[in-house]
């Protein structure tokens, strides 16, 4: 590792200047219809769906990594995993300040893993909900590790040999990156244009990974929450494959526990044989 290639170890746990944010409305209406969310006070804009919690922060999620991580190693990040832990639903109105920091990192063989924390506050200052952005960089090892990762939400792969309590379907429609990165703000050209995404790489355009989040929850919403995202404690999920506009989703639901008045399920999405989406974790209150 040269030294051209060493992370910042001294903007670990540095904060960001907080972003505002303020929710109308038409927002969160957008963004429901851009994910194909069914739930009806989603798509009027009474509450917004869980996954809606990206966009006020999106500004913010990134900007510390680059204090931490050398530029040059940018274009390898894909983010790896995602986790809201919730203190209460967002709703038009809501007048939201975000601001993030760079918990840790993990070199390992294949790449680095680094998490940003996330804390989401309203205009009382009371917490809306704290995220842990999980990222990989892929292929380079940053030889050590620093600081803390995010909370576990490993799924029991004995799970898979069991009867799911709910499989829900969605479909990712031809044009769905296009609207979701006009609803959620996510400029990225491999969602939006074709030849970019080749010379990335990809075989063409891929679903963005927070969009099929913002399926699954509302399938898992629908399955085991009584479609009230307000019960909604923690969401969190490992982005395991890549998404292609025209597949169809299915998200098996698995209920694994109760603790503290709230049930505990575990999901995994899938696009054909592939699994898209795993360690999926649902908290819903009682």
């Amino acid at each position: 590792m040269t030294d051209d290639l060493s992370f910042d170890d001294s903007a670990i746990g540095v904060w960001t200047d907080p972003v505002p944010f303020e929710v109308t409305a038409d927002r969160i209406a957008a963004y429901a219809a851009a994910t194909n969310d069914p739930i009806e006070d989603h798509r009027k804009g009474t509450v917004a769906p869980p996954v809606f919690a990206i966009v006020p922060v999106f500004e913010s999620m990134l900007e510390p990594v680059v204090d931490v991580v050398p530029t040059s190693l940018f274009g390898l990040v894909v983010h790896g995993e995602q986790d809201f832990v919730v203190h209460r639903a967002i709703r038009p109105g809501d007048v939201l300040s975000s601001r993030a920091c760079v918990i840790g990192y993990e070199g390992l063989s294949n790449g680095t893993r680094l998490t940003i924390r996330l804390e989401c506050r309203d205009d009382t200052d009371a917490l809306v909900n704290e995220q842990y952005v999980t990222c990989f960089i892929r292929g380079h090892d940053a030889g050590r590790k620093v600081g803390e990762a995010g909370p576990p939400h490993k799924l029991d792969p004995a799970l898979r040999e069991q009867a799911a309590v709910a499989t829900v379907e969605a479909h990712v429609d031809d044009d769905q990156t296009f609207r979701y990165s006009e609803a959620s703000g996510d400029p990225m050209p491999i969602h939006l244009d074709e030849q970019v995404a080749k010379d990335s790489g990809l075989p063409g355009i891929i679903a963005h990974g927070l969009c099929t989040m913002a399926m699954a929850s509302w399938g898992v919403l629908s399955a085991v929450g009584e479609s009230d995202v307000t019960r909604l404690r923690r969401l969190a999920v490992r982005f395991s494959k890549m998404v292609f506009p025209g597949q169809d989703l299915a998200t098996r639901v698995w209920r694994t526990g109760t603790a503290n008045g709230a049930t505990t399920y575990a999901f995994e999405t899938t696009a054909g044989d592939t699994i898209v989406l795993t360690d999926g974790l649902a908290e819903i209150a009682d």
